[in-house]
């Protein structure tokens, strides 16, 4: 059985003071506004509603807390880049977002998420560049994929790896149909062993 299968809505936080105690591994989810993070978390669960999807970008505004049967989370970050959100709110998600990705001792993996029309805007690079120097994994689900044509898609996975090449293993990226429900087993591949790895370190710590 997937390990993401069963998960369940834990706590959503305003504040990273407010999130559960740091002592089981975490998966960050982050995306630009309307990037299908929300589908994508739902697709992976097998759940249709445990992340809320909305058709106006902007709606996540919390750090929601998915608690898988593991004991590991799933952590949605609220969405980026939405510029009809008040200054104020944008200024605030971004502390939050720098703050979770970089000073959670428990984050194991970033999963990244972009639309495949529209992957590596300047919001993912900055994304990228605060967290690239923690050393920890990131993997992109480049979302929406049954827009593209078999060709499209093809063009557009070459053309990312080659952009992404200076972070050689660090950063992966795959193909993610939330509506076909495609790219589900290739993304769970990549990112179980994450926990495995953290267990390791917990074991020789």
């Amino acid at each position: 059985m997937s390990i993401f299968r069963h998960a369940e809505f834990e706590i959503s936080v305003a504040q990273p003071a407010g999130l559960p105690v740091a002592d089981a591994p975490e998966i960050a989810f982050v995306g630009r506004s309307n990037s299908g993070k929300s589908s994508a978390i739902n697709t992976l669960v097998g759940h249709t509603r445990l992340a809320f999807v909305s058709k106006t970008p902007g709606r996540t505004q919390l750090i929601n807390v998915f608690r898988m049967k593991n004991g590991a989370a799933l952590v949605d970050l609220p969405g980026y880049g939405f510029a009809q959100v008040p200054l104020a709110v944008r200024l605030q998600w971004q502390g939050l977002l720098e703050h979770y990705l970089g000073r959670r001792p428990n984050l194991v993996g970033l999963v990244l998420i972009m639309d495949a029309r529209r992957p590596l805007t300047e919001l993912d690079w900055k994304m990228i560049g605060w967290f690239a120097p923690t050393g920890r994994p990131i993997h992109c689900l480049l979302t929406k994929a049954d827009k593209l044509t078999r060709q499209e898609q093809t063009k557009t996975l070459r053309e990312t790896r080659a952009a992404l090449a200076d972070f050689k293993d660090q950063i992966s990226l795959q193909m993610f149909s939330s509506l076909k429900k495609t790219g589900v087993d290739e993304a769970e591949a990549v990112i179980a062993p994450w926990l495995q790895t953290q267990a390791t370190a917990a074991a020789v710590g």
